[in-house]
Formats: structure tokens, C-alpha cells, sequence
């Protein structure tokens, strides 16, 4: 009868935060598909390359910044988080910071677990929550910039507010990293 309990317990934090990724898949900045069609100012599809987008915006003189994007899923197919990532330039602590958006649901004390393949996980604070999620903005190091480009996939952790003792793992393939995140240096 626990096993019972427990089973719709996880089941119900699954349904809690599907839900909360319809809202979130609708927030989902507009992109538009590319760069010639792109207006000063928009988001433009740069690259594809499954399951993560080079995003970018367009500035007067072409392509300005951009980060890499990828929609994560449950096991369902439902979106739940969005994992927006961009080099930073030389000379500060972090070299490539992201930010995550995870669905209103999430308990914010918690915070956000990441582990890439087999290494401990570590954890971030939600900076803040809007209409649409809770937003973490995470910084990486040199060291865990290249774990990720050496890596096969990381793992995101964060917990249903109203099933406290439950956690949500959500994969994020690192297949096709390596090479995006370079591209998302501004250009000159």
C-alpha cells in the first residue's frame, strides 16, 4: 500500500509540473526561423542540431549574440524545463553561464541539482519566478565547461513544492554540445 502512495505521489508532481510547462511552452521566446527574416532586435533560429538550437539575436550589422537552447522533457514527452547556455567573455569567474527555467511548482528552497554523467551534483539557488517559472542563473567554471563538453548528458534536479519529498530528474543530452557552445560568442 506505500509502494501505492508513493507511485501517485511521483506521479502527481510529474502531472503538477507537465502542467505548468503548457504555460511555460506558450512563454517560450519567439523564435524566428532565420536570419534574413529576422527584424533588428528578434530571436532567430541559427542552428539546429537535435536536441539543442543555436539561438541568436540580430543586430544591425547581422548576427549578434547568441546561446544555445534545449527544451527538456519528461518521460511522458511533456516539456517541463528550458536550458538557455552562452560562453561568458574572458576575465571573469565563470567562463559559460545558463539560465534554467523550471515550472512554478518547484520548491524553491530545494534549489537545482546538476550533475554531468557520474559526478556529484551540484546545486544553484533560484534567482527569482516570473508568470511563467522560476529562474536559475548558473555560472560555470573552466573545469565543469569542459566535463560538460566531454560529457554524453547531465542531469537536472528539482523538487515538486507540493510533494516535498519527491524529485524530478530531467535529462539534458549533451550530444552536439561541444560544438554549439563555441558559436555563441558575439560576433564582431
Amino acid at each position: 500500500m506505500t509502494t501505492f502512495f508513493k507511485t501517485t505521489a511521483l506521479a502527481c508532481a510529474f502531472a503538477l509540473i507537465a502542467g505548468a510547462s503548457l504555460a511555460q511552452d506558450a512563454a517560450t521566446t519567439k523564435v524566428t526561423p532565420t536570419l534574413e527574416t529576422a527584424k533588428v532586435g528578434e530571436v532567430y533560429l541559427a542552428e539546429k542540431s537535435d536536441p539543442w538550437e543555436l539561438r541568436c539575436t540580430k543586430i544591425e550589422t547581422g548576427q549578434g549574440p547568441c546561446q544555445i537552447f534545449q527544451l527538456l522533457r519528461d518521460e511522458t514527452g511533456g516539456a517541463v524545463a528550458e536550458f538557455n547556455m552562452f560562453v561568458i567573455p574572458e576575465g571573469k569567474d565563470a567562463v559559460a553561464g545558463a539560465v534554467v527555467v523550471v515550472p512554478l511548482e518547484t520548491l524553491l528552497e530545494a534549489g537545482l541539482l546538476i550533475a554531468v554523467d557520474d559526478a556529484p551534483a551540484k546545486g544553484y539557488s533560484f534567482a527569482y519566478c516570473t508568470g511563467y517559472g522560476c529562474i536559475a542563473r548558473v555560472g560555470f567554471t573552466a573545469e565543469e565547461l569542459d566535463a560538460m563538453k566531454a560529457g554524453s548528458a547531465a542531469s537536472l534536479t528539482i523538487v515538486p513544492a507540493q510533494i516535498k519529498d519527491s524529485k524530478v530528474t530531467l535529462t539534458l543530452s549533451l550530444a552536439g554540445f561541444s560544438d554549439l557552445i563555441e558559436k555563441t560568442q558575439p560576433a564582431n
